[in-house]
């Protein structure tokens, strides 16, 4: 799949979902570039991102960051060159999806999805010693 075929898909996908779970969020961006996780741990590419201001600074610097989703077209890429049966569409899907409740879930000032990926990435990071 090409970049600007991506960039086709996750506008579909994103014109599915419904715009009470946008609420609040500036923008969704498809980025070309593969983001490897900052772990460290070999092969492991981040597919997206949420980023939020976090809570207010002294400096109320936070308020023009705003809200985002970012996908990497790269990371994408880079893990169909190596699997022949990815499904790009269903991928994405949860990827947005996943992103999407980092969204709502930071609205509601919650972290469950946060503690649920850290959790993960250890796990992955005992299974490879």
């Amino acid at each position: 799949m090409t970049y600007d075929e991506f960039v086709d898909l996750v506008t579909r996908l994103w014109d599915e979902i419904p715009e009470e779970f946008k609420r609040e969020l500036q923008g969704v961006h498809v980025l070309p570039q593969a983001k490897h996780d900052p772990s460290g741990l070999p092969g492991v590419v981040r597919l997206g991102e949420y980023t939020d201001p976090g809570p207010p600074s002294v400096f109320a610097g936070h308020v023009h960051l705003g809200r985002h989703i970012a996908l990497y077209y790269g990371s994408f890429a880079e893990i169909a060159r190596g699997d022949p049966g990815f499904d790009w569409e269903a991928e994405t899907w949860e990827t947005l999806l996943h992103e999407l409740r980092h969204h709502v879930e930071s609205l509601a000032w919650r972290d469950d999805l946060i503690q649920e990926d850290v959790r993960q990435l250890e796990a992955l990071k005992r299974r490879r010693g």
